[in-house]
Formats: C-alpha cells, sequence, structure tokens
C-alpha cells in the first residue's frame, strides 16, 4: 500500500479548499473544517497560507456589523479573491462571439461581445479578434489571463480542443485549441458548448444538488450535456452530447449533420420558428420575445402544435436512455412558458418507464442566462489551473 507524503496531504487539502471556496462562495473556517473534514488547526494553515498568497481574504460579514446586534465576536468569513486567478472565457455561437475574464470564485469581471458574420466566422478571423479582444479588456481591467476556455457549438476533441466539425459555423477539422493556446500563450481548454453549459449548472446552476443531471439546450442546434454520479461525462475522445443528432422521424427533414430526421430538425430554431408562425431565419430577440407572449396565451401548448410533441418525445428518449435526475433546458429552452415546461414534465412522467421508476425526473429552466456557456468556459479554465495555484 502506498502512503501519501506529508507534502502530498497538504497540497491536496490546499486544493480542495481552494476548490471548495471557488464553487461555494464565501465560508468561516468552522463550516470549511466541516465539509472537508479537517481539524480546526489544519484548516487555519491552509487559510493563512492561501491568505500569505494572495488567493483569499478574511471578511466580517456584513450583517455582523449591523447596529442593534448582540455582542459577541463574529466568525469571519474566508472568500476568493478575485483578481488573485483570472481566466478568459470564450463563447462562439452561430452569429456572435462573447469573451469575459472570470476572476477567481467565478466572478466576471469584465467583457466584450461581436457580431459573426461572412468572414468573422472564419477560424483564423475569430482567433485574431479573440486575442485582441482580450489584450485589451485585460489590459483595461489591470488584470492577465493564466488560462483559456472555451465554447463551440460541435463536435469537440477534448484532449485538444480540436474541431472535428462545428457544422452551423461551416467549420471542419479545425485545431482551434492548439492554435488559440499559441496566440494567447496560455493554457487553453475547448469544449462542446452543451457540456460545457452542463458543467456550468452543475458548479454554479439548477444542478449544483443533483448527481446525475442532463443539460438539453436549443439554438440554431440542439445538444446536450451529462453529469452522472457528479461528474461531467465526456465519452471517448470527448465526442458526447449530441443529442440533436438522434433520428426521432425516419421521414423527416434533412439535417446539415448529413442525416435525416435528426431531433434538431424538429426543435431546434428553425422548427420553433415554423411553429410560431416566424420566418425560419428570425432573430433570437424576436423568437424570445414571441415565447413571451405565450405566457399570456390561454393555450400556448396548441399554439406550439407539434413542436411541444417532439420535445417531449426527445426527452422521454433522453430520460429512459440517460437515467437522470434533472433535466435542465437551456438557451431559448429557458423561454418557453412555464405551462409548457410543467406539461413536458407531466408527459415525460407518463410516458417514460425510466422517470416512473424513479418517480419523476424533474424538467427545469436554466437560471444562468446569457452567461452560462462563459460561465461552463471558465470552469473548464479553472479545471487545469485550481491545483497548481
Amino acid at each position: 500500500m502506498t502512503v501519501a507524503r506529508p507534502d502530498e496531504v497538504r497540497r491536496y487539502n490546499r486544493s480542495s479548499l481552494l476548490r471548495l471556496l471557488h464553487t461555494g462562495g464565501p465560508a468561516t473556517r468552522a463550516a470549511l473544517a466541516t465539509d472537508l473534514g479537517l481539524n480546526r488547526s489544519t484548516i487555519k494553515m491552509l487559510v493563512d497560507g492561501l491568505a500569505e498568497a494572495g488567493l483569499v481574504e478574511e471578511r466580517v460579514p456584513r450583517q455582523a456589523v449591523a447596529p442593534g446586534r448582540g455582542a459577541g465576536r463574529p466568525s469571519l468569513l474566508v472568500l476568493p479573491r478575485p483578481q488573485a486567478a483570472v481566466v478568459l472565457a470564450v463563447d462562439v455561437q452561430v452569429e456572435r462571439a462573447v469573451i469575459a475574464l472570470v476572476g477567481l470564485g467565478g466572478q466576471i469581471l469584465g467583457r466584450n461581445s461581436w457580431n459573426l458574420y461572412g468572414r468573422q466566422r472564419d477560424p483564423a478571423e475569430l482567433i485574431t479578434h479573440v486575442a485582441e479582444s482580450a489584450h485589451l479588456l485585460a489590459e483595461d481591467l489591470g488584470v492577465r489571463a493564466v488560462a483559456a476556455g472555451i465554447s463551440v457549438p460541435g463536435v469537440v476533441r477534448r484532449g485538444d480542443g480540436h474541431v472535428h466539425a462545428a457544422a452551423n459555423l461551416h467549420w471542419t477539422e479545425v485545431a482551434l485549441g492548439r492554435r488559440m493556446s499559441g496566440v494567447l500563450g496560455v493554457p487553453v481548454a475547448v469544449a462542446n458548448d452543451a457540456e460545457l453549459g452542463a458543467l456550468a449548472e452543475h458548479v454554479r446552476g439548477a444542478g449544483r444538488d443533483s448527481g446525475d443531471a442532463v443539460f438539453v439546450s436549443a439554438d440554431v442546434g440542439v445538444g446536450g450535456g451529462l453529469v452522472a454520479q457528479g461528474r461531467l461525462l465526456r465519452g471517448a475522445a470527448g465526442y458526447l452530447g449530441e443529442i440533436g443528432h438522434m433520428t426521432v422521424r425516419p421521414d423527416g427533414r434533412a439535417c446539415h449533420c448529413g442525416n435525416e430526421g435528426c431531433w434538431e430538425t424538429e426543435v431546434g430554431q428553425a422548427a420553433l420558428c415554423r411553429a410560431l408562425g416566424l420566418p425560419e431565419h428570425s432573430q433570437r430577440g424576436t423568437i424570445v420575445a414571441e415565447l413571451r407572449a405565450l405566457e399570456r396565451d390561454s393555450d400556448p401548448l396548441q399554439r406550439l402544435g407539434e413542436y411541444s410533441d417532439w420535445l417531449a418525445l426527445g426527452l422521454v428518449n433522453v430520460v429512459n436512455v440517460l437515467g437522470p435526475e434533472l433535466v435542465v433546458l437551456g438557451d431559448l429552452f429557458t423561454a418557453l412558458p412555464d405551462a409548457v415546461v410543467a406539461e413536458l414534465g407531466e408527459r415525460v412522467r407518463r410516458r417514460s418507464i425510466v422517470s416512473r421508476a424513479l418517480g419523476g425526473v424533474r424538467i427545469e429552466k436554466s437560471t444562468l442566462g446569457a452567461d452560462l456557456k462563459l460561465l461552463g468556459a471558465a470552469e473548464a479554465a479553472f479545471e487545469g489551473i485550481l491545483g497548481a495555484l
């Protein structure tokens, strides 16, 4: 049996404490000792070391200094210092790109975005623009990114960030991780956008307390990410989550992937536009506004017609195959009326044998908003550096 050396144990405990503060936020030393199963003297040594390194600080809770409070010395809160470790997060979408500098603890320090049309979607153009914008943003904020995470709507090899295909961007075989790392001069993690959505939900969103959850998102395309037993699943070489390309209608519409009748062709952005009576290439804002208006409709399910049927069918298949306790709906799905989401949950419970066995699978909308993929990209970057801080 191999016995860990004291210095290895200290590094492990230090890393665990920093990760807990990064994902869980401020906590007292007593709470940290309980959560990590360590004694208070060990926690004191670790906190003092992290504070000396400038990674954390201790403060009196705000409510403790309010007038009229009882006597007694309040317990200090230990909290991460956001600017002590900063990463670059990049969210490449079909129609726009967003970058943000994110500090320790998940705080977004600043951001920039631009539309993607024509040549701006070219990988070389995008890489140049990201690097230039990131440099200007870092100078403006007075910080330096030590790693980067990039969200891409495509099939990505996680080991090196090679984009095998991103059909809606018209990309094939793009060595995005290697090229971006060379330009930025820092480690770069690239992953599928839905996978990073699942990561963000698991760390900071609706899935924080769920060990088994599926994230399903709809934009131009449809993707999914899976958390199983508290860990993000990535599949062989990172190729996982292309649930939008499961065949649900063999005689259906042609899909850009080369198949016919993919779930994406029935519930993606174009399908949603058709259901709402909008042109298929309507702007996202127009689609969201139309969906918000459905909240006032007496029967939103009737208005959506067979769109909701196809959405329910796919969710039943996802639940039967993956067996989650929670399904989180992201992107355009978050604008669906609450009555529609509730009905989807009921249909899944009624039609899925796995849902019935589990006593019902929860279906909820993401609450992380437009920052979802940025936060996921930031977490992917932090995964590679937290242990070395």
